[in-house]
């Protein structure tokens, strides 16, 4: 009776789930398989089935699309776990009570703070024009340059991978036993090399979760390559979105889109064999 109730209360989420997200995206593989004729909104009804807007993404100009993507998204997770591990590190070992609640609290509202707020705050710092451009003129640096909105694209990215992976961290030291860095402190260790062989290891699952999670939201953000990438910077995302909305190409989108899930969830395998395997160890 106990195991009926709970299938019985998990058949909403699940049916919530299978609606909104299963039928959805088998209307999008299904619209990926489809002929689009150019002067249309969408495919033709009826059109016979086609791999075309999958073989079109053999295209080199694809390739640079996909690695912008995961190759930035990638390096504003590290840069976040590099700084975030330890800030969350002394909120669950140093900080007293009261401190970590203010913390915590923090960084909860940081990520209620629109990304527009986020996105034109550092155009309004680091941009062609912003208040910092003249020092950054005085060091010869371009800041219309390829290179320097990378750089810009991490630094709108850090502003969501910094707080989500402190909050996720912070769980992972509290569940860790301080007395096992302890004992290598005492069997002459340093404390560098007692967190490096001890701390990090045993946290190893939550920086990993931490590393999926701030890839996820950078692989599928919209608005920071948008705006601080000036059109020279697109994701994945603002490639959909220019398939859909201004091409009216859906059945490229389609592909795009799907092309892109498989990508992520081979990632999400990959990433979670490589903590299975670093366990193990």
């Amino acid at each position: 009776m106990r195991k009926t109730s709970q299938i019985f209360l998990l058949l909403p989420a699940v049916a919530v789930f299978a609606i909104f997200l299963g039928l959805s995206m088998v209307t999008v593989l299904s619209e990926s398989i489809r002929t689009f004729e150019p002067g249309r909104i969408g495919a033709v009804d009826g059109a016979a089935l086609t791999i075309d807007n999958y073989t079109a993404l053999l295209h080199p100009a694809y390739a640079q699309y996909f690695f912008d993507t995961y190759f930035l998204a990638f390096c504003a997770s590290l840069l976040g776990i590099l700084f975030a591990f330890p800030i969350a590190y002394y909120v669950a070992r140093n900080a007293s009570p009261r401190t970590r609640k203010i913390a915590v609290t923090g960084l909860v509202g940081l990520l209620f703070l629109s990304s527009l707020v986020r996105v034109y705050s550092i155009q309004m710092s680091f941009g062609s024009v912003g208040i910092v451009a003249p020092i950054l003129s005085s060091f010869n640096i371009n800041t219309n340059g390829k290179a320097y909105l990378d750089v810009m694209v991490i630094a709108g990215l850090l502003q969501y991978t910094i707080p989500m992976s402190v909050l996720m961290l912070i769980g992972s030291v509290q569940s860790l036993n301080p007395r096992l860095t302890e004992a290598a402190l005492s069997l002459g260790a340093s404390k560098a090399i007692a967190h490096l062989t001890v701390t990090l290891p045993l946290c190893i699952r939550g920086l990993l979760a931490a590393l999926l999670v701030s890839m996820a939201l950078g692989a599928s953000a919209f608005v920071l390559p948008l705006i601080l990438g000036r059109g020279r910077v697109v994701f994945i995302s603002n490639l959909v979105y220019s398939r859909f909305s201004e091409m009216a190409n859906y059945p490229s989108g389609a592909a795009i889109a799907i092309v892109m899930l498989v990508c992520s969830m081979l990632l999400v395998f990959v990433i979670s064999r490589l903590g299975s395997l670093l366990d193990r160890t």
